[in-house]
């Protein structure tokens, strides 16, 4: 007996329908993202040349080519010295090395707007990289790209301090009213390193203001912090918010890791990670091993 042509037409429209829903509600079985840190052109030599951070991240962009995550994103300190110009178009230049199937997220830090960022800082940065804050979907991952640089120094520019917190609590609203399934933070600063009442230094945000953020992320369910800017690697706990500080693909600051990158997978509704050293790559990217 045969199947009928009209049928056999319903048949593959509806698995190919199965597929794209999969797909767009965010297939556990294979979803997975590479964070890198800290390219930081310049550091390596003091702003003098550029080459081992393009070799670095050119490297980067070639493991991403070949492993095909959903997306690649970049938690800050794209370059070394704040808008210069040689650091910004060597920093593109590699960048534009990957495949342009692949979204690639930049977020700003605080070698690109300033330590303290003004309005004038964050304009240029802007031009160069696009917006310093803003969302994306991807899979059941909502991502939230934060100007952290704002959050822990605002005094430079705090109209835009205020504007950013009114932006984030609406797009948090937002995400809660339509059941997003997994809200991401991305951003350069850690909220902190170890305890989230450990005092204020150059690494963390600032307890008042962490206390604060905290809180509201926790309210509207958010799972993952996601930051860099130690130049090491470094995981902790605030109850149900897991805080990932990345280590940098650009130079690395003490600690044992070296160069390297984060694997992120989300399987049957947990989300795994590992931070892989260059020459420790894996084939098999949606299986983390323990």
């Amino acid at each position: 007996m045969t199947v009928p042509k009209l049928t056999r037409a319903v048949v593959l429209l509806l698995l190919a329908l199965q597929a794209t829903w999969s797909w767009s509600r965010g297939d556990d079985r294979a979803f997975f993202f590479i964070q890198l840190s800290d390219p930081q052109f310049g550091m390596y030599a003091a702003d003098a040349d550029l080459q081992q951070e393009t070799a670095n991240f050119e490297f980067a962009m070639a493991t991403a080519n070949r492993l095909k995550p959903a997306f690649v994103i970049v938690t800050g300190d794209l370059v070394n010295k704040p808008g210069d110009p040689s650091e910004i178009v060597a920093y593109k230049r590699a960048a534009a090395r990957l495949d342009r199937s692949i979204p690639l997220y930049n977020v700003p830090g605080n070698h690109d707007v300033g330590n303290v960022p003004t309005r004038e800082s964050i304009a240029a940065y802007t031009a160069a990289f696009g917006p310093d804050h803003y969302t994306f979907e991807s899979g059941e991952i909502l991502g939230i790209v934060l100007n952290s640089v704002l959050i822990h120094s605002p005094q430079g520019a705090p109209d835009l301090y205020v504007e950013q917190e009114d932006w984030l609590k609406a797009e948090l609203e937002k995400a809660k009213a339509r059941g997003a399934r997994r809200i991401v933070i991305f951003q350069h600063h850690p909220w902190f390193l170890e305890n989230v009442d450990e005092p204020d230094k150059y690494e963390n945000i600032p307890l008042e203001r962490r206390r604060q953020y905290l809180e509201l992320f926790r309210r509207y369910g958010v799972t993952h912090l996601f930051s860099g800017h130690y130049h090491r690697n470094q995981i902790a706990h605030d109850g149900p918010l897991e805080l990932i500080t990345t280590g940098p693909i650009g130079k690395p600051l003490g600690g044992k890791e070296k160069s390297g990158m984060r694997i992120v997978v989300v399987r049957d509704g947990i989300m795994e990670h590992r931070y892989y050293e260059m020459g420790d790559i894996p084939n098999q990217p949606t299986k983390i091993p323990n």
